[in-house]
């Protein structure tokens, strides 16, 4: 999903093997992730999308950076029973969780895998014999 891109900021699927950038997007007070050649249009992830970053990923606090103290993450979104939070996230391998809209610009991540597409559902065939109705017996 892309939850900050919504309004105001062109967006687009995540390509796997892809490298990807935080970044702050123009006219929002929101970051997320874009790609290396369009730092204005957002890179939209789906839910179990594993990145592995660069180096440790630090996010901002009220004044000061903090290292997460892991590289290995996977997309999911949080709190959506709380229609005006962010819901875009990342669960570090550490068991950290940090909003996208937390994480300092400027720090590189690869798409290492994406999730599986949800399954068609697959009808099977209609019976060409009649199934006796045993009320009817």
């Amino acid at each position: 999903m892309c939850d900050y891109s919504l309004h105001a900021v062109a967006s687009r699927a995540a390509v796997a093997g892809e490298t990807l950038v935080t970044t702050r997007f123009d006219l929002t007070s929101t970051r997320g992730f874009s790609g290396l050649d369009n730092p204005r249009v957002a890179v939209c992830l789906r839910p179990g999308t594993e990145i592995a970053f660069e180096a440790d990923v630090q996010r901002e606090r009220m004044i000061f950076h903090q290292s997460v103290g892991a590289r290995l993450a996977r997309f999911r979104q949080i709190d959506l029973d709380s229609p005006m939070h962010h819901h875009d996230a990342l669960e570090f391998s550490n068991g950290t969780i940090v909003l996208l809209t937390d994480l300092i610009p400027g720090q590189r991540a690869a798409i290492v895998q994406l999730p599986a597409s949800p399954a068609e559902n697959k009808t099977e065939p209609a019976s060409e014999t009649p199934i006796a109705n045993p009320i009817l017996a």
